[in-house]
This record gives C-alpha cells, sequence and structure tokens, in this order.
C-alpha cells in the first residue's frame, strides 16, 4: 500500500511517493516518462541490486534510456563527476526533455540533482532514493550540490524533482550503519518541529531498528509530511527552512575535517545535533531534561554522541565556510525545547569555543 505526500510549491509541485515496490512498478514512471529519454544514473551497489529492476520498469514508458554508474561514496560529489554526467548526456543526445532519475541514496541525488539543474541550463529530474536518509531528507525540497575540498556542498543549486519515488523495500539491504545514520534525521524533526512524534520515536525505536515496515513508513511519511511543510513556506532557506539543519553546521564541519566518507552524514549530524542541544542547554534554552532525552535517544539509535577531537581553529574555519552564515557571523541552528528550535547568529564567542574545546 503506498501513500503521497505533496510539496506544494505552485507550478512546481510534486509527489513523494512512499511504499513498497515502487521501483519495479511501470505505473509509477509512466506519467513523468511517457515517450521522453531516460537517463538512470545509480551507484554502483544500488545499480548492481536495483538498476535491472528500474530498467524494466521504464521500458514501457520512454522512447529510449541509458543508464550510468557512479562508484560509490561522498568522494563522488565533485567537479569531475559532475563532468562525466554532462559528457555523457551530451555523448548520447541528451535533450531538454531528458528525464534524469537518481537511483541511490544522497550522495546521487545530490549529484544528478546539480547535473539535472546545470545540463542546457535545466531538465526534469525524478528522485528514486534507496537509503532511510535520502527517503526522508535530501531528496526532498530540491538542494542539489557538489562538495568543496574546503567545505560541504558549497556548490549547488536549487532544483526541485518531477516526483520523488521512496521504496520502502529498499531498505530491507541497507546497512544497519547506514539505517542508523538515517534515523539521525527522522529524529531531527522532532526536535525542531513535532514533540508528539520524537515521543512516538522513543517509544518505538526498537521496531525502527529491526525494519518494521509499518513503524518505517509511518517515521518516512510523517518526516517527509514536516519537511514539505517548511520547504512549502521558504523554499530558498531565507528563514524558517534553515531549522532543518539542526546539527548541520558542527556535521558538515567533521565532515570536511575528518575526510568526506570517514564519518557517515547522519552520524556527524547526530554529534552535532548534542554538540548545538548542549549549547543551548549552557545558554539556558534548553532543560537538562531535554538534553538528556535528545542525547539518549541518538545513542540508543546506535548513533555517536560526542565528536571526533579536531583543533579548535579547524573546527571555526569550517563553521565559519558554512552557507548559513552572515556578515562573518557563524549561524547555529539551537533546540529550544523538544519540538522548537530557532536560528541564532549571537552565540558568544568564548562559549562557544568551551564546547568545541571540550570544557
Amino acid at each position: 500500500m503506498t501513500s503521497t505526500v505533496r510539496v506544494e510549491l505552485g507550478d512546481r509541485s510534486y509527489p513523494i511517493v512512499i511504499g513498497p515496490g515502487l521501483l519495479d512498478s511501470p505505473r509509477h514512471y509512466e506519467p513523468w516518462l511517457r515517450g521522453r529519454q531516460a537517463v538512470l544514473v545509480a551507484s554502483a551497489t544500488v545499480s548492481g541490486l536495483h538498476g535491472p529492476g528500474v530498467e524494466r520498469a521504464l521500458q514501457p514508458s520512454c522512447s529510449r534510456y541509458l543508464r550510468i554508474v557512479v562508484p560509490d561514496g561522498e568522494a563522488q560529489k565533485c567537479w569531475e563527476t559532475l563532468d562525466r554526467l554532462h559528457g555523457e548526456l551530451i555523448a548520447w543526445g541528451a535533450d531538454r526533455r531528458t528525464v534524469l532519475l537518481a537511483l541511490g541514496g544522497g550522495v546521487i541525488g545530490d549529484l544528478v540533482g546539480f547535473a539535472a539543474a546545470t545540463f542546457q541550463r535545466g531538465v526534469d529530474f525524478i528522485q528514486i532514493p534507496t537509503t532511510l536518509l535520502a527517503q526522508v531528507d535530501s531528496s526532498v525540497g530540491g538542494k542539489t550540490a557538489i562538495n568543496h575540498a574546503l567545505g560541504k556542498n558549497l556548490i549547488g543549486a536549487f532544483h526541485q524533482p518531477i516526483a520523488v519515488l521512496s521504496d520502502t523495500e529498499t531498505l530491507n539491504t541497507l546497512p544497519d550503519r547506514e539505517l542508523a545514520a538515517g534515523l539521525a534525521e527522522v529524529i531531527k524533526y522532532g526536535i525542531i518541529h513535532d514533540s508528539a512524534f520524537f515521543a512516538w520515536m522513543e517509544a518505538h525505536l526498537h521496531e525502527l531498528l529491526r525494519r518494521d515496515a509499518a513503524a518505517l513508513t509511518f517515521a518516512i511519511r510523517r518526516s517527509c509530511e514536516i519537511k514539505a511543510e517548511i520547504v512549502a513556506q521558504d523554499e530558498r532557506e531565507h528563514g524558517r527552512r534553515a531549522l532543518l539543519n539542526l546539527g548541520h553546521t558542527f556535521g558538515h564541519a567533521i565532515e570536511s575535517l575528518t575526510g568526506y566518507g570517514a564519518w557517515l552524514h547522519g552520524e556527524a549530524v547526530a554529534a552535532g545535533t548534542v554538540l548545538a542541544s548542549t549549547l543551548a542547554h549552557r545558554m539556558g534554552r534548553l532543560s537538562s531534561d531535554d538534553l538528556g532525552r535528545i542525547t539518549r535517544l541518538l545513542e540508543q539509535a546506535g548513533l555517536p554522541v560526542r565528536p571526533p577531537s579536531l583543533p579548535l581553529d579547524g573546527w571555526l574555519t569550517a563553521m565559519g565556510r558554512d552557507k548559513k552564515n552572515e556578515g562573518g557571523r557563524i549561524t547555529l541552528i539551537l533546540p529550544e525545547g523538544i519540538g522548537a528550535a530557532s536560528v541564532n547568529r549571537e552565540v558568544p564567542a568564548n562559549t562557544l569555543e568551551a564546547l568545541l574545546s571540550g570544557r
């Protein structure tokens, strides 16, 4: 049984379809691909697992198709891989009506989305996320990007997909570490927006960890509902959408300073969320009880709640390059109780430095 959440953006609105068996179902592609060319871009592991099934489902709808396989790993979010994609599209004869399909996790979604945003000034693309993190976060909202050696996601564009197809059965092949990384983003939604959802996760975490289909479907749908609501209000992150970055300013610094891929994105966000929550507690914005609940749930999900040991100047330099910063001030998202958060650009420097120094 499938369910649909809509991202309401006027003439750029699109559905997020959630349920089992979507990848191999021709009817879920037909409305978007009827008579058009399709280019399926997949990570190597996911291509082996799901590529043939997706290709069979595409064939009845599209005039012709191409599959491009990208090696696994965060290192592929780079200029070189983007250039390779553009080159293969040109050589194959892709045009402005060609639809790109991103089959994989957040790396593939971000990379293919940016390729779609930049090829011939913009072509349509469909997100087919195969990890929990991508299904609840990166596939929704139109943020596309590649990394730079000096910072994560610094080169990109807002380019909304025409559809998101989240097949819950793909989570059956997801490694435990990747599942836990996705739960970091699910937990984030409860912290910033929905205290009842956070409490539900506290009560049902064991079901999520053992991949209970009903629990995962509910968690994915509720996460997408929250993100869709926020994106519809603030598509380009001029205000409220920044709240979705809870833990990310710290987390992106961890990913950059440790070398992309050493920490999974969700792991870095988890440690970053605890840092943000600890900072909020020290500033009198978050109770000790709520800090304890946040830390405990992330830890019970199998996520790191302490950052790696990094030099203070490295922290501050990396965080100083964050996209949310304004006027040279580091911008941080701080929880103010479970179910609420705020954007802060006035964190005292000595308080932040003490936190990052482990004091």
